[in-house]
């Protein structure tokens, strides 16, 4: 009796084991995204979880701030930066696997406002007739280097800065512009885009050539090495599945 019973406790044991997906949902791959990618980044997830078995566990915040806190033995088995200096740069401090960086989106810079119905969101910067404008920390967060960079190409740093609200990550400028307390913000695209649109209020898409391209990279840390969810949450990030949903949201 004993032994029938042991038997039938491993045969069920062997069962789960070899079910497909039930495995896979005891693992968790934990993840740090920039901010201006968090909303595709949770559509991805979801997907992601519902093929193979696995959990995602997201943070969003600024580039800079996750790289200060991977540094600091934060527990995250990816990054999913909004440049791509900071993923070589973990890399080469051997925080990070240099063979597995790759370039998962190109992003885009939109000065928006939540008023809807300004005819031309471009020349109110121009003019100046606003109280506040909001950018992100140039030093933190790649979206701010390319705000700057914007400004200064249209020759409007110094007119402008005096008016500039800094926000510590790109969605916390887009909080800014979003709340009302300033009446202009540089933020993602995808913040504000959705299937082929401006969701909501008024804006202009910076042309590429007032700024550096966005380029944005992901890299498996390492504290994800021997992760087998980090590996296929990166293998389904260059899926056709994937490049769906953050082509929906603006990225290239």
């Amino acid at each position: 009796m004993t032994r029938n019973f042991f038997q039938l406790i491993f045969l069920l044991l062997s069962l789960c084991v070899s079910r497909p997906g039930s495995a896979q949902n005891g693992q968790t791959v934990q993840i740090a995204v920039a901010a201006n990618f968090a909303a595709p980044m949770q559509q991805i997830a979801a997907s992601f979880e519902v093929s193979s078995g696995y959990h995602v566990a997201i943070s969003a915040g600024a580039t800079g701030k996750f790289y200060a806190q991977i540094k600091n033995a934060a527990p995250f088995d990816i990054l999913l930066s909004a440049d791509q200096s900071t993923p070589t740069q973990l890399a080469q401090e051997k925080f990070a696997v240099p063979k597995t960086q790759f370039t998962y989106a190109t992003g885009k810079l939109v000065l928006w406002s939540a008023t809807p119905a300004i005819a031309n969101v471009g020349a109110l910067l121009k003019s100046g007739q606003f109280k506040h404008i909001a950018l992100a920390s140039p030093t933190l967060a790649p979206y701010g280097a390319a705000s700057i960079e914007t400004l200064k190409a249209l020759n409007l740093l110094e007119q402008v800065a005096p008016k500039i609200v800094q926000g510590e990550s790109i969605g916390q400028t887009y909080t800014f512009a979003a709340t009302g307390n300033a009446e202009l913000g540089f933020v993602a695209l995808s913040q504000v885009w959705k299937d082929g649109k401006i969701q909501s209020g008024s804006a202009w898409i910076v042309p590429q050539k007032l700024y550096s391209p966005i380029h944005q990279d992901a890299i498996i840390l390492t504290h994800g090495v021997g992760n087998p969810a980090a590996l296929a949450l990166v293998a389904y990030l260059k899926s056709d599945a994937a490049k769906k949903i953050m082509h929906s949201f603006g990225y290239e």
